[in-house]
């Protein structure tokens, strides 16, 4: 890193510790000036994705290079589902808008990049541009040689607080399980019997006996998940205790007016929140949740567009916002995100799942760090060869999730052993979910 840059990662009021002049504002703005006549800003040179799979999902992450030798910035851009079209959305648009562009420039870089393709907030170039901006933010702390969440004001908390995932196709089994992620440390666990909507309970579909659809579409009743989630709850607090905190994913499977019967009976239990109970096309059905129970709502996995979030928050309607960073465009919107659900007592709870690159895991957890209405986070577990691929991920201990104290997100990428990732053949989509009758189950 050459003297310009040093002086301004590091700021005016620490040129005189350098020696570099007396440290009254009238002598260091005429020594940084003089410092820094004639020298060009730094640029960005290159904008790319590189992509791997060394836990199965499709990971995109989004490196920029910049014109000073040796810097650059990762960010991630991981859209499982549809991980191809960011690649081409990164390596053919974004790297020809981007080049040449200042780094320090991130707000400036994210608004005109937001509006480049006329039409926004799809989770293609949503992701596309997560990547440009969370590298950006990174190569920021870099040369502030600072850990991002410190650019940001510093940290609110020692760590992040996690909560993990317990199931079982039975009581039994998910009983089990709730017992080993408590010995683990944490505090706070999601229970699901079997998968979403415990589609294992349903009986035979009739679709598949008349041939409609694909041997392989899975099957999900509402009426035997409706039935089974209240005593999975009541069965998980009779023998587990009331001192840990439980959570649920509805997935948005059921109907809303079946949600509203299924929150109200999840009361008496004392869930530290139900997960996206209604799907985005039903939003309007919020204030007719709210109105009905005191049960915490998160809401928001499947977000792209402010104008889903901001009248849920701004109207009162959840308690935690729970978006994927990425899919909403990447790190600077999400700030925003947080500081106005700050003024309406909504708590972050950021979408953390196996299919989010360890560049966004990090990225959530600065972000944790620094705002005062963290809620909680989702944890994760890397196997070895994640760990290989992507130096400095964020670590668990006692259900909580700790950070490098590294500059920038604090986290690199080995791109030699990133290649020998490579995706799975399947192209990664959802595969159908029907009714007995054949209807698709959206999630």
């Amino acid at each position: 890193m050459d003297r310009r840059h040093a002086l301004k990662g590091i700021g005016l009021g620490a040129i005189g510790a350098l020696g570099l002049g007396k440290t009254t504002p009238d002598a260091t703005a005429q020594t940084y000036e003089k410092a820094t006549r004639g020298l060009k800003p730094l640029k960005i040179t290159k904008v790319r994705a590189i992509t791997t799979s060394p836990m199965s999902a499709r990971l995109v992450i989004i490196k920029v290079e910049t014109s000073e030798p040796g810097l650059y910035g990762l960010g991630c851009g991981t859209y499982n589902q549809r991980p191809l079209t960011v690649v081409t959305a990164v390596n053919e648009y974004l790297d020809d808008f981007a080049r040449g562009r200042d780094v320090d420039d991130i707000e400036d870089m994210w608004q005109n990049a937001y509006t480049s393709s006329y039409w926004r907030n799809g989770p293609v170039l949503n992701n596309a541009l997560s990547g440009l901006d969370m590298a950006l933010w990174d190569i920021k702390g870099k040369r502030a040689n600072m850990p991002l969440y410190q650019l940001l004001g510093g940290r609110s908390r020692f760590a992040v607080d996690c909560y993990s995932h317990a199931s079982g196709r039975d009581f039994k089994e998910l009983e089990d399980s709730v017992r080993s992620k408590m010995e683990q440390g944490f505090r706070h666990i999601r229970i699901q019997l079997g998968g979403y909507g415990s589609s294992h309970l349903s009986s035979q579909p009739h679709f598949k006996e008349a041939d409609f659809g694909l041997a392989s579409d899975g099957h999900m009743d509402s009426l035997p998940y409706l039935k089974a989630t209240p005593k999975m709850f009541e069965h998980i607090r009779s023998t587990c205790g009331d001192d840990i905190e439980l959570l649920h994913d509805v997935h948005e499977r059921i109907r809303p007016i079946e949600a509203i019967n299924l929150l109200k009976e999840l009361e008496q239990y004392r869930p530290f929140f139900i997960e996206d109970p209604l799907s985005p096309e039903q939003n309007g059905y919020f204030k007719y949740l709210r109105s009905q129970t005191s049960v915490p709502i998160a809401m928001g996995e499947l977000f792209n567009n402010p104008h889903e979030w901001v009248p849920l928050i701004t109207e009162r309607l959840i308690d935690f916002i729970r978006v994927h960073i990425t899919q909403i465009g990447g790190f600077t919107p999400a700030r925003k995100l947080a500081t106005l659900a700050e003024h309406f007592d909504v708590r972050s709870a950021w979408h953390g799942p196996g299919d989010l690159s360890p560049v966004g895991h990090a990225a959530n957890a600065h972000l944790d760090m620094n705002i005062h209405n963290f809620g909680i986070q989702e944890s994760v577990h890397f196997n070895d060869a994640m760990r290989e691929v992507f130096p400095g991920a964020p670590t668990m201990k006692n259900g909580y999730m700790h950070l490098p104290e590294a500059p920038g997100l604090g986290i690199d990428i080995n791109e030699e052993a990133a290649a020998k990732h490579p995706f799975p053949e399947h192209p990664g989509y959802w595969s159908p979910l029907r009714r007995r009758d054949g209807t698709a189950v959206r999630p």
